[in-house]
């Protein structure tokens, strides 16, 4: 006989289902009205008829194809290199002192690509995955595991937006939003016949009314989502971070991971063109390593302590730090486009030393 915890953690899962319900039979809905009642019942001009139907499909298929992508991506494990060993465990659960037990992590994190403290200046550390949180790692209590470049957990995918699958959530909502863009705009001139009495009193009317009522509704929202989404990636930062600048060991810095726009669009959709609109893996980097980039202080965030004049040294001067050895997937994106990345110095106005990767306290 199952324990009525377990019960009760089914139906939770059950309804963690309902928004991703709700949006495919809108979806199916939507399909029936815009490809039967409209294209089929309604449109009589066979050369417009076949043209929407073949738009409204490539563009149904893609949306569909991201959407699916983004529910059913599992979010990546950290590497085994973050997870504490059985004797790291029980060296750390012997000591009571806190102290004590962040002078094991930082043992531990030493020779590991983690550069991003706690507000406090500690380790970030998971008690419930036993692991070193790698930068930009959050625990999310939805999924009860740790998200690699957890940006948010989605309730209409049902699944946590991260590393994994960040790219297919902004093509989700790219392709939704010309998918929506596209119905309202073929929908509008029926819609007007509708209101003029210009057509026929059939249920194809009240299909239409709504899709274009929906179509035009989803386009506003999804519109401004995906442009804040669009900035996101620019800026290189999740929606927790632009919400909390990382912590460096020089303090906050919301810019810390931003190496350009071209290059931060790059870390998500990947160098190769040709997969950039596809709703297939091909993100930089392995999730748990980025590279940072030192830029000019944020006027609202001063990154120079209280009393220290500017004038003496610089800012590219009081942030040097020693290097740890680049991965792969950094050296990759900062060596990528040497011109690329003058032209990005020239407007912070730094010079190349300032690209550098912080160390650990």
């Amino acid at each position: 006989m199952a324990p009525s915890g377990s019960r009760s953690d089914d139906c939770w899962r059950v309804l963690y289902w309902v928004p991703v319900l709700f949006i495919s039979l809108i979806v199916a809905w939507s399909y029936y009205a815009y490809v039967v009642q409209l294209c089929i019942e309604t449109i009589e001009n066979m050369g417009e008829k076949i043209v929407y139907l073949l738009v409204y499909h490539i563009l149904f298929i893609m949306f569909v194809w991201s959407y699916w992508q983004t529910i059913f991506t599992k979010p990546m494990n950290p590497l085994k290199e973050f997870h504490l060993s059985h004797s790291d465990k029980e060296l750390l659960d012997r000591e009571d002192r806190r102290e004590s037990q962040q002078e094991i992590l930082r043992r531990i994190a030493k020779d590991l690509p983690i550069y991003t403290r706690t507000m406090s200046g500690a380790i970030r550390y998971c008690e419930r995955c036993l692991l070193l949180k790698p930068d930009r790692c959050h625990h999310c209590s939805a999924c009860d595991m740790c998200i690699l470049k957890m940006d948010h957990h989605c309730p209409w995918v049902n699944n946590c937006v991260g590393f994994a699958n960040y790219k297919f959530f902004m093509l989700f909502l790219a392709y939704s939003l010309l998918y929506c863009l596209f119905v309202t705009a073929t929908d509008l001139l029926y819609f007007i016949q509708f209101w003029t009495n210009g057509l026929p009193d059939t249920q194809a009317k009240f299909h239409i009314m709504f899709l274009f009522f929906a179509a035009s509704t989803f386009s506003v929202s999804l519109a401004f989502l995906f442009a804040y989404h669009c900035w996101l990636v620019c800026k290189n930062r999740s929606t927790l971070e632009a919400f909390r600048a990382p912590e460096f060991q020089h303090g906050p810095d919301k810019n810390g991971f931003s190496l350009g726009t071209s290059k931060n669009f790059r870390q998500v959709f990947g160098d190769e063109k040709k997969y950039w609109l596809l709703p297939v893996f091909s993100s930089l980097g392995d999730g748990c390593s980025f590279p940072t980039c030192l830029v000019n202080p944020d006027p609202e965030q001063p990154s120079l302590p209280p009393g220290c004049n500017p004038s003496i040294k610089s800012a590219e001067e009081s942030h040097q730090f020693p290097p740890k050895p680049l991965r792969e997937s950094q050296s990759r994106l900062l060596n990528n486009g040497q011109s690329e990345g003058s032209e990005d110095r020239d407007k912070q106005g730094t010079s190349n030393p300032a690209l550098t990767i912080e160390k650990e306290t």
